[in-house]
């Protein structure tokens, strides 16, 4: 991905600065099954887990020991995200203007380190990057970055841009009251009728970054060769299916809260092809 030298967003907080140790609240609540949930779908797929995260008690948390020093790598990460970032606010301004009719209010992304609190939870490293809808941040721990690379098997910095793109989906889908109305009825229905409804959340975000990175070929010349199978590549190896094989499970579909590897590059590709926010309706299809 061509990023080095281009203009970096203005809407990044940066945390990982602050010194001490943190508490770290427990994860739980809607459309999870529990920290062990948290540990291995949010580490390991390094997509939003705010699902998780919703009615979190922040008392009695975990008290997590923070290493505050920034090196190169970190400093080159946070670079990185923010042009990411400042391209996902240029295509999607373009695409509400063009597409929904009204304006886009961009994104925050938190970077932390470590550990950080939001009001959807405490958030560390093991969680993953999430997008908290109620503060309307997306948070991100760049040494996941490391994880989707060496322990994922989805290397790239296009891998990277996909994971930031993703969480930033999930914003769009909250801008267009999507991801609140999914969420109240994933209150009010069965744990397997929650989690059904997840993966079409978690698809449609797949689709919409597809979107993104077809506007961001188009409008930045980002793109080089190689990118789009970075980013297909890494929609493969954080399927609900491929992670519980590589757990060492038996791939349980009613577990499933993202969509299995085929699911997710299909719809992903979805995007990218069709370009439209219309064409990642996967609440309107029984074929996921």
């Amino acid at each position: 991905m061509r990023w080095k030298g281009r203009r970096g967003s203005r809407n990044i907080e940066d945390r990982r600065m602050q010194s001490g140790s943190r508490r770290v609240g427990k994860a739980g609540g809607v459309g999870g099954i529990g920290l062990i949930a948290v540990l291995v779908i949010g580490y390991f797929l390094g997509i939003d887990v705010s699902p998780l995260l919703q009615n979190v008690d922040g008392s009695g948390g975990q008290q997590v020991s923070v290493d505050t020093r920034i090196s190169q790598a970190d400093r080159e990460a946070g670079e990185f995200v923010s042009v990411v970032l400042a391209d996902t606010e240029e295509v999607w301004s373009e695409i509400f203007q063009d597409q929904v009719g009204r304006a886009y209010r961009p994104a925050t992304l938190v970077l932390f380190k470590g550990g950080t609190q939001s009001p959807c939870g405490g958030a560390s490293g093991a969680s993953g990057p999430f997008y908290c809808p109620a503060d309307r941040k997306a948070y991100l721990d760049t040494d996941f970055f490391t994880t989707l690379s060496r322990r994922l098997g989805a290397s790239g910095d296009f891998a990277a841009a996909y994971v930031v793109a993703h969480e930033i989906a999930h914003h769009v889908q909250n801008e267009l009251g999507i991801l609140a109305q999914a969420n109240k009825i994933r209150q009010q229905v069965s744990q397997a009728e929650s989690n059904a409804i997840s993966v079409r959340i978690e698809l449609q975000a797949d689709c919409l970054s597809g979107v993104w990175a077809r506007y961001a070929k188009a409008r930045f010349n980002a793109l080089e060769r190689g990118d789009l199978k970075e980013a297909v590549n890494a929609a493969k190896q954080i399927g609900d299916d491929t992670l519980q094989r590589n757990a060492g499970r038996r791939p349980n579909p009613h577990s499933f809260t993202h969509g299995t590897s085929a699911q997710r590059q299909r719809w992903f590709k979805t995007g990218y092809e069709n370009a439209t926010v219309q064409s990642c309706d996967t609440f309107g299809t029984d074929r996921l």
